[in-house]
């Protein structure tokens, strides 16, 4: 059975997109392409991580507080059983720890929480690390003048990347990408995805222009359409 993908954005939005690519390229030499992304990555890892941490936290807490959990038995078993020997706490030791990463692990599998439990780091360096392998595959050096620039949103996470090629970046400072970047995701966060990725075009066209003014013999070398991933 074949799975048909929901479209993220509507045409509507991805003719708002293209046609702020194309208005804005036609400033510069510049080639810009977006890319709007469900996701940048499943961070499986860190639910393993979660339920790898939650058993050996219990385990801790255990030799901490050996007491505490003879006294957690001992209510368990209505007080009928109240020395418990030491193999018995290990084996309860043993349980629970099971039990801890059974729980952690099945409550990572649903995507919000997983999403929530990941560190905003981590969310942030794979969010780049999947722009920059989308700008390689796609954008990067096919133009004449190396003069691409990707702006990728990852809807997921609310994060969103600007790369450059190497003409552009030798030029433009990470730092002016700042105001591009800031309405991007002040719009994707009020849930105007497209606006923000066509108002970030405008203001990024707008800087490119600067150093890259149109030629007479300018071609557009990439599509202004938006992709999905």
């Amino acid at each position: 059975m074949v799975t048909v993908r929901t479209q993220l954005l509507s045409d509507a939005d991805h003719a708002l997109v293209s046609e702020a690519v194309a208005a804005a390229e036609l400033l510069s030499d510049g080639e810009i392409s977006t890319i709007a992304a469900e996701r940048s990555h499943d961070y499986r890892d860190w639910a393993l991580r979660w339920a790898l941490v939650a058993p050996l936290g219990w385990l801790a807490a255990m030799a901490l507080w050996p007491d505490r959990l003879a006294a957690l038995l001992n209510r368990a078993t209505g007080g009928w059983h109240p020395d418990f020997t030491s193999g018995e706490l290990l084996a309860a030791a043993l349980i629970g720890q099971i039990i801890l990463f059974a729980l952690v692990r099945g409550a990572l599998i649903w995507w919000p929480l997983r999403l929530l439990m990941t560190p905003g780091p981590v969310k942030k360096r794979r969010v780049r690390k999947a722009a920059i392998h989308a700008f390689r595959v796609g954008t990067q050096s096919r133009t004449r003048a190396a003069t691409g620039v990707l702006i990728y949103l990852s809807l997921a996470e609310h994060r969103a990347e600007i790369v450059a090629d190497q003409s552009i970046h030798d030029k433009v400072p990470v730092e002016r990408w700042a105001d591009a970047m800031a309405t991007l995701l002040d719009h994707a966060r009020a849930g105007r995805a497209a606006a923000g990725i066509a108002a970030a075009v405008g203001q990024v066209g707008l800087i490119i222009a600067e150093h890259f003014p149109r030629s007479h013999d300018d071609q557009n070398e990439l599509p202004d359409r938006l992709i999905e991933l």
